[in-house]
């Protein structure tokens, strides 16, 4: 009985192939055997992902007897992207990434609540985000590796109680701070990129709108910054435009939902690869597999304003939301 994988499991198993060590390793193989079809023709495949699942397990947990036991400064990557959530303390952001999320992270009327680096997902229509909360940007104290994993994100919100008097000293020292740490807040193609720098495409939040004076201050913010750096206004506490927000937050990560179809099936909805915006059909192809790009003869698409089934070329340029299949 024929296996009848699907893109979906090629990529799965190409991301096995390149991954770098046995934590990726052990997520991909999690993923293939996910997304493997379930039937007869797949037994003896499925069976061989579960034994390499098991001895990867049966690794690590050797590993983890052996010498004294370290906390390990890293966040995987989760979702279609990976945003950090920064500010100055009591600024409102852990509320937030539990407004966006229906996390329930301790939110304190206190400094430095959050102590650790907090995940939770953002889901958004068809697609999950993940959103970091970080213990708060101060020059008093900030835990080293901080910068480092803020800069392994895809993009950054930088969140600011626009009710405080001092809300232009709360931007301005967020700033420094980063800067000092090479973090670069940039929306635009940066011409010289310094792989010690991070360079984030970046939101800025003015928060606590539910309080009377961050109307006055939002007018004192662009009298001195202008359209300096994009700002997005809410209140976490009472969920002030939150669809919205995420929204925006999407439009930031600056990607592409591309779903699957396989000819003579109906397309794989459940599970849409994301790509950069900007990306052509052959970085789709690849992205499935790289036999596909090597073999691909032409592709159809199905998506708004396009005749369904048009047939593309290899530099055609993806859009949101677009069908592919691809023909070999």
């Amino acid at each position: 009985m024929p296996a009848n994988l699907t893109p979906i499991y090629f990529a799965a198993e190409e991301k096995y192939k390149q991954a770098k060590d046995d934590r990726e390793r052990l997520k991909a193989l999690r993923e293939m055997l996910a997304v493997i079809p379930k039937h007869k023709g797949t037994d003896k495949l499925q069976g061989d992902i579960k034994r390499k699942i098991a001895k990867l397990k049966e690794e690590q947990q050797t590993q983890k007897t052996k010498g004294p036991k370290r906390f390990a400064y890293h966040v995987d990557k989760e979702g279609a992207g990976q945003i950090s959530v920064v500010g100055p303390p009591n600024t409102g952001k852990t509320q937030l990434v539990n407004s966006l999320t229906n996390a329930n992270f301790e939110v304190g009327n206190y400094s430095f609540t959050t102590r650790i680096f907090q995940p939770a997902m953002m889901p958004y229509e068809d697609i999950q985000i993940q959103l970091v909360d970080f213990p708060p940007l101060s020059k008093e104290y900030m835990e080293n590796w901080v910068p480092s994993l803020i800069k392994n994100s895809d993009a950054l919100l930088l969140v600011i109680d626009f009710s405080r008097d001092d809300l232009l000293d709360q931007l301005e020292a967020s700033l420094e701070l980063l800067k000092y740490h090479k973090i670069e807040i940039e929306n635009n193609r940066h011409d010289k990129e310094d792989f010690r720098w991070g360079y984030l495409r970046s939101l800025l939040i003015a928060n606590k709108t539910d309080i009377p004076e961050s109307n006055e201050n939002l007018s004192i913010y662009k009298e001195f910054y202008g359209d300096r750096f994009p700002v997005f206004t809410t209140s976490a506490k009472d969920k002030t435009a939150i669809g919205e927000l995420k929204q925006e937050i999407v439009r930031l990560l600056n990607i592409v939902r591309i779903y699957s179809k396989r000819p003579g099936y109906d397309p794989e909805y459940d599970s849409p690869f994301i790509l950069s915006r900007g990306k052509t059909l052959m970085s789709f192809a690849k992205t499935v597999h790289h036999d596909f790009a090597s073999n691909l003869k032409y592709a159809r698409v199905w998506g708004k304003n396009k005749f369904e089934g048009q047939r593309i070329t290899k530099d055609y340029i993806l859009e949101d939301k677009d069908v592919i299949e691809l023909h070999m």
